[in-house]
């Protein structure tokens, strides 16, 4: 299949649309990127790799982060992780508080601002020096030691995550929570900072289409069952309430992140990043989905 002929198409394509989306706001520092940035980087297990538009610049992947921190409390305390958080999809806004009160504290999936927030604290339990330690394990996974955080991002975060120290401190209230709420909070907005291009993104990513096994770091991250479970939550909890629109017109397990980035994966064939930083009315990327849609439609590829 001539991947590249069909990405530079759909490409053009969608690069002239009429974006309808909006640059996130409500995070101050994400409003200084450039909202005309769209990029795209396919990388294939037999080894093909191509890249258009913005494709080498760096940018916020935010919740994709929420991926990597999940896979790596995984791997960590196995399936003793599904005691504190469920596996099903919330059909409600990525940072709402209206389920923990029914749910006891138990977020209903892993990529919620609650989920994450949740595994942060595991993955706090667990590490000897959290922020650093899961920077290494990004870093190693992604053969890149120059992969960070952005102070910038995390600050301007924190300065306006009130809903998430409200759920943070809710989800103690129940006992879900171990550590310090602070300790945690800082945790959580380091890991949504960290800055990938789609690339990197495409590449660190391939091992959820590779049963687990990271081609880059040459370890097996997490085992066959493991990987498929990740990429099935990621399929239906991926998107937030719009994740069954996304598996309705792509057909992929992926995840968005509110800095216009969207990782999906076609396990044994391939990953594909794309950015597109405004974004629709339910936080995912415009230009992102729309693409998506359209490459799985005329690749014919996808799970389904």
């Amino acid at each position: 299949m001539d991947f590249k002929e069909i990405i530079e198409e759909i490409y053009l394509n969608v690069k002239n649309l009429d974006d309808k989306g909006k640059v996130a706001t409500y995070i101050p520092e994400l409003e200084n990127v450039d909202p005309e940035n769209f990029g795209v980087y396919i990388t294939t297990l037999n080894g093909f790799k191509f890249g258009i538009g913005n494709y080498k610049d760096k940018f916020s992947i935010q919740s994709i982060a929420k991926v990597l921190s999940l896979n790596l409390a995984y791997q960590l305390i196995g399936e003793r992780i599904w005691e504190r958080l469920g596996v099903e999809p919330s059909g409600t806004a990525f940072n709402s508080l209206v389920q923990l009160e029914a749910d006891n504290g138990i977020p209903r999936n892993p990529f919620i601002n609650a989920g994450a927030i949740v595994i942060s604290d595991i993955l706090i339990c667990n590490l000897k020096n959290p922020k650093e330690d899961f920077l290494a394990y990004v870093r190693n996974l992604s053969n890149n030691p120059e992969l960070n955080y952005s102070e910038k991002i995390a600050a301007s975060e924190n300065e306006v995550g009130f809903r998430n120290i409200a759920l943070c401190n809710f989800i103690k209230s129940f006992g879900n929570i171990k550590n310090d709420p602070t300790e945690v909070l800082d945790f959580y907005f380091n890991l949504c900072s960290i800055e990938m291009t789609c690339k990197e993104l495409s590449e660190v990513f391939l091992f959820l289409a590779n049963n687990g096994f990271s081609v880059n770091s040459k370890t097996s991250v997490l085992t066959k069952s493991q990987s498929k479970r990740i990429n099935a939550i990621m399929l239906t909890c991926g998107f937030y309430d719009e994740s069954g629109d996304f598996a309705f017109k792509v057909g992929l397990p992926g995840k968005s992140g509110v800095g216009g980035g969207i990782i999906a994966v076609h396990p044994n064939q391939y990953t594909i990043a794309v950015w597109s930083p405004k974004l629709n009315e339910k936080g995912n990327s415009f230009k992102g989905m729309r693409f998506l849609e359209e490459f799985t439609t005329k690749s014919e590829l996808s799970i389904f």
